[in-house]
């Protein structure tokens, strides 16, 4: 009797432990639904809301839970129906689901040894050797009076040659939106303004204003130019996302060169293999040099 005793706690034990794991499991990872008796978990549920139309991605979370709830039990039905076709052992179908596969294991080796393996580390090494690379390019901090007639700028250059103050003279004198704050321009580099302004402004001294009228098809403009200096850089920060991208990208790179260095690669169509091969020619030119 003891002994029958002992083992029925001991099954008892084992069965609970079980049940425990079990229960577990399912808290982590509930029954949302059954479809033919067939169970839906959340897990399945968070995958169906990854794959919804992006138009659907601004709707309330609930509202996204339904519409890929909605796809699921779908998607299930119609896959019963199919499975009791025999459509599963069509071989066009079995040549799908093998593509599928390979396409699904290519993008979760891309996550594992690409996305999820870019340290900070390498981001921010990345970021020091292109900033490195990059010419501090020259920009001007400049201010304009913007006049529509010659004898007008001529007129503002007198009044500077006179003492004026720059600020006020465009307050009052320039037709430029601007002028309420000075004909302000800020800071800008070569190529962002018309030819001739950005000529004649560079070719100033800090400090220093045109002695000349400037015409561009906006009208005559004197310039006035605040400030020289060296644009600087962005900061990590501010391209951090795109610094990633270059990390992310030479890594997919060896990635597959190492792939196809143990491996390899026949395509028997010579039209085919010949637009491939020019294809990674140029993409092997494009490639940055390891310094």
């Amino acid at each position: 009797m003891f002994k029958h005793s002992k083992f029925a706690a001991v099954a008892i034990l084992a069965i609970s432990a079980y049940h425990g794991a079990a229960f577990a499991q399912d808290a982590a990872d509930p029954v949302v639904a059954k479809v033919g008796g067939v169970e839906v978990h959340q897990s399945e549920l968070t995958l169906a809301m990854t794959g919804l139309d992006p138009q659907l991605a601004n709707l309330p979370e609930e509202q996204k839970r339904v519409a890929a709830l909605s796809a699921i039990i779908d998607v299930k039905l119609l896959a019963a129906d199919a499975n009791k076709e025999g459509l599963q052992n069509d071989e066009t179908f079995k040549q799908r689901v093998a593509y599928l596969t390979d396409r699904e294991l290519h993008n979760a080796y891309f996550k594992k040894h690409v996305v999820d393996s870019v340290t900070p580390e390498e981001v921010k090494a990345r970021y020091e050797k292109e900033i490195a690379a990059i010419e501090p390019q020259e920009e001007v901090h400049a201010r304009h009076i913007l006049v529509k007639t010659q004898q007008e700028a001529k007129d503002v250059i007198v009044a500077l040659d006179g003492g004026k103050d720059f600020v006020e003279l465009a307050k009052e004198k320039s037709t430029d939106p601007n002028k309420s704050e000075g004909g302000d321009l800020g800071y800008f580099t070569k190529g962002r303004m018309v030819p001739e302004f950005e000529t004649a402004a560079f070719a100033l001294e800090k400090g220093t204003y045109s002695k000349e009228p400037v015409q561009t098809q906006f009208g005559f403009h004197v310039i006035k130019v605040e400030d020289k200096r060296k644009q600087a850089p962005p900061t990590l920060e501010q391209v951090q996302d795109q610094v990633r991208q270059l990390v992310m990208r030479d890594k997919y790179v060896k990635l597959l060169e190492d792939a196809k260095a143990e491996s390899t690669v026949e395509i028997e169509d010579p039209a085919l293999k010949k637009a491939y091969e020019e294809v990674n020619k140029q993409q092997a030119d494009q490639k940055p040099q390891q310094q």
